[in-house]
């Protein structure tokens, strides 16, 4: 194992912390009070695990100012969205502490004349390795389920916000929740190695790229150990010539463009009918050049800087190829230079399947526009790709816009509105963009043990 890892302010380059990383026998102490965790909060009352719930949303909405800050510094969100946020994860444990009890509790099966039911247990210790991008969000989604259903979390969150992971954790610690049952650790790829093969993990969580995924699914297999996976994506925004043109031009602004285009589902590739497609590309680019850059800790920038300094290389490496295969520029196209982590924001028109900006999943902000001859032209391109995470369709016609839902290969479709993750709905992939839910009472299930109780079966 290396010795540390460096946050750094993307917005002007400033080492924020030097954080060390855990030796083996550090690890082991977490792996063991996690698990000794598992031990007592398993056998606690609904009651008490929806009292932490409800500590929890209470200090997250007490200490949001902090909380929005940080991820500003360690990763450049601008301050608006980043309490946008925080307050997100305030009402899930809201929402989970209301209807979570339903979910597990006991349910009766289709047996007749029999006491039979399914039970929901948990698991044991889940390990999640999250991301960056939300750092709050991507971690309290699946705690806050994990634990409500009486499993412990151990935390290996990304290297650049070890210091939002250090504030859930203190949010923690003013609640309830046992010492351990929520516990970070701070491990290379070497360390995470090692705790998926150690026989206290129950099951993993990934939220990441396709490669870090798949390399810790593969791991996890070997084990026998379940896995979730939410990758990455190259999501379709498809726009018919019937769709109300304003409506969709707004939403593919936030769609694309909020948390400076670092989001995994998230409009990536808009296809756009082609009667239409000027008047988009027009409606569009206006909008976009409207956006504020600029300093990420002011109330009014929407386009702060790209998080990590390597990422923004290989934003502009995708687009200048894409550019080499033909696509046009209608707007960006460049790192802005001086000061900061910036990309500016960017438009590519012209993009053909055969392109890196159709092929790939652009994490930054970057749209690819693509014109389709009619609608079944554009569900061909929507799934003309190896990510399957969501989909958006514009369309006045409810009819063709629910029959093309049904045949696109993504997890989650938004039809005339905004794509978003919410407590009270599934989300996940398909293809290469990973399996398993989070959310709703289906991300509850992912990590239980769904058991049959059958009393004096005849």
């Amino acid at each position: 194992m290396t010795d540390n890892v460096i946050s750094r302010n993307p917005t002007n380059g400033e080492i924020l912390a030097n954080w060390p990383l855990q030796n083996p026998a550090e690890l082991e102490t977490a792996l063991q009070q996690s698990a000794q965790a598992f031990s007592q909060w398993r056998n606690t009352s609904m009651e008490q695990r929806v009292k932490v719930l409800r500590q929890l949303g209470e200090q997250i909405r007490q200490r949001q100012d902090e909380l929005a800050r940080m991820a500003t510094l360690e990763m450049g969100k601008p301050i608006a969205q980043a309490r946008a946020e925080v307050l997100k994860c305030a009402n899930l444990c809201d929402w989970y502490a209301e209807q979570g009890p339903a979910m597990l509790a006991d349910k009766p099966t289709l047996v007749e004349n029999q006491q039979a039911w399914q039970a929901f247990r948990p698991l044991g210790v889940i390990l999640a390795v999250m991301p960056w991008n939300f750092p709050y969000w991507q971690v309290l989604r699946g705690a806050v389920s994990m634990l409500l259903a009486g499993n412990t979390y151990l935390l290996k969150h990304a290297p650049s916000v070890m210091g939002c992971a250090n504030l859930i954790t203190s949010l923690f610690d003013a609640t309830d929740l046992p010492e351990g049952a929520f516990t970070v650790i701070n491990v290379d790829n070497d360390g995470v190695s090692i705790a998926i093969k150690d026989p206290r993990i129950a099951a993993v969580a990934v939220t990441g790229s396709v490669r870090a995924g798949g390399a810790i699914a593969a791991q996890a297999g070997a084990a026998l150990k379940k896995t979730v996976l939410e990758l990455g994506g190259a999501d379709p925004f498809i726009v018919l010539a019937d769709a109300d043109l304003d409506a969709a031009v707004a939403s593919a602004v936030t769609g694309r463009y909020q948390n400076t285009g670092q989001v995994c589902m998230a409009a990536k590739r808009f296809i756009i009918e082609e009667s239409v497609s000027q008047a988009f590309e027009a409606r569009f680019s206006a909008a976009v050049q409207a956006l504020k850059i600029g300093d990420p800790l002011e109330e009014t920038t929407y386009i702060g800087p790209m998080a990590r300094y390597d990422l923004r290389d290989e934003l502009d490496r995708q687009v200048q190829q894409s550019i080499s295969e033909g696509a046009r520029v209608v707007l960006g196209g460049h790192k802005i230079e001086g000061v900061g982590n910036y990309y500016a924001p960017t438009i590519l028109a012209d993009v053909t399947p055969e392109m890196t900006a159709f092929r790939q999943e652009i994490f930054g902000p970057v749209a690819a526009i693509t014109v389709a001859r009619d609608a079944q032209h554009a569900l061909e391109l929507a799934n003309n790709s190896e990510f399957g995470l969501s989909a958006t369709i514009w369309s006045g016609n409810e009819a063709l816009a629910n029959e093309l839902a049904s045949q696109l290969e993504t997890g989650a479709v938004f039809i005339n509105g905004n794509g978003a993750s919410d407590p009270r709905v599934a989300i996940g992939g398909v293809k290469k963009s990973g399996y398993g839910r989070e959310l709703s009472s289906f991300g509850v299930y992912e990590f239980c043990n769904i058991q049959t109780v059958w009393k004096n079966r005849r």
